[in-house]
C-alpha cells in the first residue's frame, strides 16, 4: 500500500477528513523527520509504513479531545503529537516545547518548510517555561508520569483547559498518585489504525478552576 493510501485509510478509520493539501503536509513531515533521522536520533521509527501509524494517525487520534485553541505539546521530541495536530488543525495556535537544542532545531525548521505559521517552538525546560497566557489544550507522549506532567505544567493550564496525556496500558497506577488539586475527568481507549499495542488517552483537569469530579 501506497504511503497516500495508508494515510488516507486510517484517516477515514478515525472519522477524520482532511482539508485539501493537509493529507500531502503530514506525509512531507514524516519526509523531513526521516532526514533529519539520519543524522539526529529524534524517533526510533525509521520506515515510512508504522511512522504513518506510529507516529501520524497516534496523534491525529487525540484530535476531538482538544480544547480551545491553544495547545502545548510537552516534550514535544519529533513532533509527536503537538505538530501533526498543528498540521490537521491550521487555526490551532501551537506551542511545541522541547529542552533538547537538536529536538528544538529539528520543530523549527520542520515549522519553516512546512509553512506552519501557527507553530511557535520554545526550548527549555517546561517548569521555566512562563508564557503571557496559558494553554486550555496541554498534551503530552511519553514523556514522564502523571503527576510528573502535571505538576510540571500546571502552571501552563488556562481556566477550564484540560491535560491530554498520551499513555500505552491504562495507568491505574499512575491516576492513584496525582496531587488532589487535579482529577481524572476520563480515560479513552484509543484504536489506532496499524498500532497493535494498546492506546489510552488520560484526560486531566485542575480542581483550581472550579471544577468538580472523582477519579
Amino acid at each position: 500500500m501506497q504511503p497516500a493510501e495508508q494515510l488516507a485509510n486510517g484517516l477515514a478509520r478515525l472519522g477524520l477528513e482532511p482539508a485539501p493539501g493537509v493529507a500531502a503536509k503530514l506525509l512531507a513531515y514524516l519526509d523531513l523527520l526521516a532526514k533529519w533521522n539520519r543524522t539526529y536520533r529524534l524517533t526510533a521509527v525509521h520506515q515510512v509504513a508504522p511512522a504513518i501509524s506510529q507516529h501520524l494517525l497516534d496523534s491525529l487520534a487525540i484530535l476531538p479531545h482538544l480544547v480551545g485553541p491553544t495547545l502545548l505539546d510537552v516534550g514535544s521530541g519529533g513532533g509527536m503529537p503537538g505538530l501533526p495536530l498543528a498540521i490537521f488543525r491550521p487555526d490551532l495556535r501551537a506551542v511545541l516545547l522541547d529542552a533538547s537544542a537538536k529536538k528544538a532545531a529539528f520543530l523549527k525548521q520542520a515549522a519553516i518548510e512546512l509553512d506552519l505559521t501557527n507553530i511557535a517552538v520554545h526550548c527549555g525546560r517546561v517548569e521555566d517555561y512562563r508564557p503571557a497566557a496559558g494553554f486550555t489544550t496541554i498534551t503530552a507522549r511519553a514523556f514522564s508520569t502523571l503527576a510528573e506532567f502535571v505538576t510540571a505544567s500546571h502552571h501552563l493550564l488556562a481556566d477550564g483547559g484540560r491535560w491530554l496525556a498520551m499513555k500505552g496500558v491504562r495507568p491505574t497506577e499512575e491516576m492513584a498518585h496525582l496531587a488532589a488539586d487535579v482529577h481524572v475527568e476520563a480515560v479513552h481507549r484509543l484504536v489506532v489504525p496499524g498500532v497493535a499495542g494498546e492506546r489510552h488517552l488520560v484526560v486531566l483537569a485542575s480542581r483550581r478552576a472550579g471544577q468538580e469530579g472523582e477519579r
